[in-house]
């Protein structure tokens, strides 16, 4: 679910199952996040590890990139274009982000093998499983348009929920007073939950399946 309709619907959809997959503690991403965290805080292991910052690099592959010993589809759906690693020093950042919240950094390939350029930076919100992304549309100018991915599984956002991410982003309310929607599509929290793959999302996008 993205706010902007210029974005090719292959890299909606990459946006899409990488939100899925961060939103899932039981994911490749989300376990990566708990190894990180067990690592800096040995004696806090019960500690939420996404009350640290992270840098989330999520990469958007060529449609047509090949791999070996795996398919695009299978690694998509694992979450495997996800990149996780601590921040020591926030005064490298380009935002001033909140407690709980994450930086979150979106390269693209440029072509089929060819090399990954940035192409937007933002913040994903854990609570109200969002992506709050700055788009680069122009490098020189430069100029950005800013656009919100919304969770494809959660049907029922609250209606306050914009309001809530800009008051968390101006740090006028707190992580643990946001809505806790990621509860219903995290597996560690809710068993019964199962989470799409990568062919389900892009069937979701084309108009022939829900997710």
């Amino acid at each position: 679910m993205i706010s902007i309709l210029s974005t090719p619907q292959f890299d909606q959809c990459v946006l899409n199952i990488s939100l899925i997959n961060l939103c899932n503690q039981e994911s490749y991403a989300g376990q990566t996040i708990r190894q990180l965290h067990n690592r800096w805080q040995e004696d806090e292991l019960t500690h939420d590890p996404w009350r640290n910052l992270h840098q989330l690099t999520l990469h958007i592959p060529h449609p047509e990139q090949q791999y070996e010993g795996i398919t695009l589809e299978a690694g998509l759906s694992k979450g495997y274009n996800i990149e996780a690693k601590t921040v020591v020093d926030r005064t490298r950042l380009p935002y001033k982000i909140p407690e709980g919240g994450q930086f979150v950094v979106v390269m693209k390939q440029k072509g089929l093998d060819g090399d990954f350029e940035i192409a937007a930076t933002g913040i994903f919100v854990r609570p109200l499983a969002v992506l709050s992304l700055d788009w680069i549309v122009d490098r020189i100018t430069p100029e950005y348009q800013s656009m919100i991915v919304k969770h494809p599984v959660i049907r029922d956002y609250p209606s306050s929920w914009e309001e809530q991410l800009k008051r968390f982003l101006k740090q006028e309310i707190g992580y643990e007073a946001l809505p806790n929607l990621v509860g219903y599509v995290d597996q560690t929290i809710n068993q019964d939950y199962r989470p799409p793959s990568w062919a389900e999302v892009r069937l979701s996008a084309q108009g022939f399946a829900g997710v």
